[in-house]
């Protein structure tokens, strides 16, 4: 009887010793787990209230015209305006013409992204200004103006946007460690000019590229890039260059770790200006990763450079076959038949 109470005994010990032994294991991996999520929500919460400094514009979505067209077709898009402006007193809001203006348009369902250029001169009518370049728009009335003049002109659905400091690409580009850019023989030249010019601006040293082809360029480099129009094509391969530059970072920021991604976020806040909140702009970083740039352009599509009064403006050949031919790009929407209000514009571009 001694044996088995000793050993019934000796068992519960060995039971007892096993569960603290469990329960340890548990202890350990709920601390692991724990810090873990505090590991991944410090960032998160960091980058929330980096986020909430950003300055915004509460767009009265009764402010922003459509014309009549089948928005249906258009939801499950969602199309954002983004402004490059070149403002050394940091001026976001208005008040500076943007130099680069893009519709960046997300497929909700697919994660594709597709990128269209809208040149700056492109002769359209703002409301209360007459006929003139699109760029002349956020100037006159800021992104609100400039959103209305972007939907009216060419049937678009646009009711968010984000304005960026050109600035801004010299911090970017150098925290991701540098981009890879494809330098023609006729733009060495012209890179290296504008380079000591941006580096001049910013306060920073500079490095002069010293071939062609292509090659990891730093920040200077690459924002001086963006700058360059004195070679053939003139600012619609300015435009271009932006859309690569802004390509490129694109796919070394889904690269980086979150970190650098913070880094990044806290770089960019002081020149960024949006309509968008915290929670869509954290929407926005977390697909980052499944985000695919499919394809970009410019627009309009076909065009001429033309003088108006003395002024050189870029005129659709026809605004509506054009503005049929961005939806089709953009939503892949074949024979779209532009409005009312398209027509009628297109006619009177056509008049000039």
């Amino acid at each position: 009887m001694r044996n088995n109470n000793q050993e019934n005994y000796e068992n519960r010990k060995v039971l007892v010793k096993r569960a603290k032994k469990r329960k340890k294991k548990r202890l350990r991996r709920l601390i692991i787990i724990e810090l873990l999520v505090i590991l991944i929500l410090l960032p998160v919460a960091y980058l929330f209230f980096q986020l909430s400094r950003i300055p915004r514009q509460e767009l009265d979505l009764d402010n922003i015209q459509v014309n009549n067209i089948n928005l249906d077709e258009l939801k499950g898009y969602r199309n954002i305006a983004v402004f490059g402006v070149d403002s050394r007193a940091n001026d976001l809001k208005k008040n500076t013409r943007s130099d680069s203006i893009m519709i960046v348009s997300i497929n909700k369902k697919t994660k594709d992204v597709k990128v269209c250029s809208l040149y700056r001169d492109t002769y359209v009518n703002i409301e209360g200004h007459g006929y003139t370049k699109l760029n002349h728009a956020y100037a006159y009335g800021g992104p609100e103006l400039a959103i209305n003049t972007i939907n009216k002109n060419f049937d678009l659905n646009v009711t968010d946007f984000v304005t960026v400091n050109f600035s801004a690409v010299t911090n970017v580009v150098d925290l991701l460690g540098g981009i890879t850019l494809d330098i023609k023989e006729d733009e060495l030249k012209h890179v290296n000019n504008y380079t000591r010019d941006v580096a001049k601006i910013n306060g920073t040293d500079y490095t002069y590229l010293k071939k062609t082809g292509k090659q990891t360029v730093d920040g200077t480099q690459a924002t001086a890039y963006c700058r360059v129009r004195y070679t053939a094509g003139g600012d619609f391969t300015r435009a271009e260059r932006q859309r690569t530059v802004m390509d490129q970072i694109f796919k070394k920021a889904k690269k980086a770790n979150p970190f650098t991604l913070v880094k990044l976020a806290n770089e960019m806040i002081p020149q960024v200006y949006t309509s968008l909140s915290n929670t869509e702009l954290l929407s926005l970083g977390k697909d980052i990763f499944f985000y695919d740039i499919k394809d970009q352009a410019g627009f309009p599509f076909d065009n001429t450079a033309k003088k108006i009064g003395g002024v050189s403006y870029v005129l659709a050949d026809t605004l509506s076959s054009n503005v049929s031919k961005l939806h089709e790009f953009l939503f892949n929407q074949k024979d779209y038949e532009p409005s009312k209000t398209v027509n009628g514009y297109s006619s009177e571009i056509a008049g000039r």
